[in-house]
């Protein structure tokens, strides 16, 4: 028998979308009842791991992986998608959470849709140990990870570094954990945006779209210096200008929908993740609806231009670019001219 078990945890249920979260909320759990195990045990052994799918956990096969070994050393059972587990088994988890076994850790992962949602429910009345990992998808819920991923690392980065970051990874959790480790081992002192460029800010597949977001915020500057950066590191003109359409066309989309819509519902009507929509209405303050005309208007210009219409594509991008600034800051009466 294994001597105390106070800082095991008997079960964890882990409910979400997120499958980043999900993961390591799992992991997480994982070595801290592994270690918990060993440190009953008075050695290194953290207990035998099982780790399967709800829909392959056989009814009455929880107690057996749960049961003392004839070794010691108690167990670690990890159950995913526990949604898709049959009801009978349900019905076992939810008994198994009321008396638990002395000596063993059971993981639960559920997506926390409707599925299974009757286990979700059993198992809160029963105060099990509950980590929620919802599907993040306004630009905030983003913005506020990236805060707590340099807070678990101990590091501190400004606003504008966060936002940096977010530019040059997009919305990918996990990317944006790791590119958050690596800052941190890589760099010292206080994190700003020069230090997320000097990383980040080649990133092709993200310059087009930072240079539009800056654009439509009215930061010129920023917008000129992102452009000037994608053209250097060989992102083609064209796919700027369709970035920058992409930006103008949202302002104008969203613009003109009811303030009340949700994010998830003009996300479907407009072609545009939930996330993306919150960021959008942010973009929109200091916009007149004439002035997205203007900036159409510019876009469609420079994109021919681009196209060959012109002599020069860089001069034609840094035009539109001051353009879309100057329709976003002038009023409705000079927008119209």
């Amino acid at each position: 028998m294994l001597a105390s078990m106070a800082n095991l945890v008997p079960l964890t249920l882990i409910v979400g979308e997120e499958e980043y979260l999900v993961d390591r909320a799992v992991r997480e759990a994982l070595a801290q009842a592994r270690a918990a195990l060993a440190e009953a045990s008075g050695g290194t052994d953290g207990g035998d791991l099982h780790d399967l799918e709800g829909a392959a956990l056989a009814q009455g096969e929880l107690s057996a992986l749960t049961s003392p070994s004839l070794f010691g050393g108690g167990a670690v059972v990890i159950v995913r998608n526990a949604q898709n587990a049959a009801k009978e088994v349900a019905a076992e988890l939810t008994r198994y959470a009321a008396s638990p076994a002395p000596d063993a850790a059971v993981i639960l992962a559920h997506a926390g849709g409707a599925k299974g949602k009757a286990l979700v429910t059993d198992l809160a009345k029963a105060r099990v140990h509950q980590i929620d990992c919802p599907k993040l998808t306004r630009a905030s819920e983003r913005t506020d990870f990236v805060k707590n991923e340099f807070r678990r690392v101990g590091r501190q980065a400004d606003a504008a570094a966060i936002r940096s970051l977010l530019d040059a990874i997009g919305g990918d959790l996990r990317e944006l954990a790791s590119a958050v480790d690596q800052l941190a081992s890589d760099t010292e002192g206080r994190i700003n945006a020069a230090t997320v460029a000097r990383y980040y800010r080649g990133r092709a597949e993200a310059t087009g779209f930072s240079v539009a977001d800056h654009a439509v915020e009215g930061r010129l500057n920023e917008a000129l210096e992102q452009l000037r950066w994608a053209l250097a590191t060989g992102t083609a003109p064209v796919l700027i200008t369709s970035a920058l359409a992409t930006g103008v066309r949202l302002l104008g989309r969203v613009g003109a929908a009811s303030r009340n819509a949700s994010p998830n519902a003009l996300a479907a009507e407009v072609g545009a993740p939930p996330w993306k929509i919150d960021r959008v209405r942010q973009q929109l303050r200091g916009w007149h609806p004439d002035g997205v005309a203007t900036a159409l208007q510019a876009v469609a210009e420079a994109d021919a231009q681009v196209k060959g219409g012109g002599v020069s594509p860089e001069y034609a991008l840094e035009r539109v670019i001051r353009q879309i600034v100057a329709s976003r800051n002038a009023p409705p009466t000079a927008a119209r001219r």
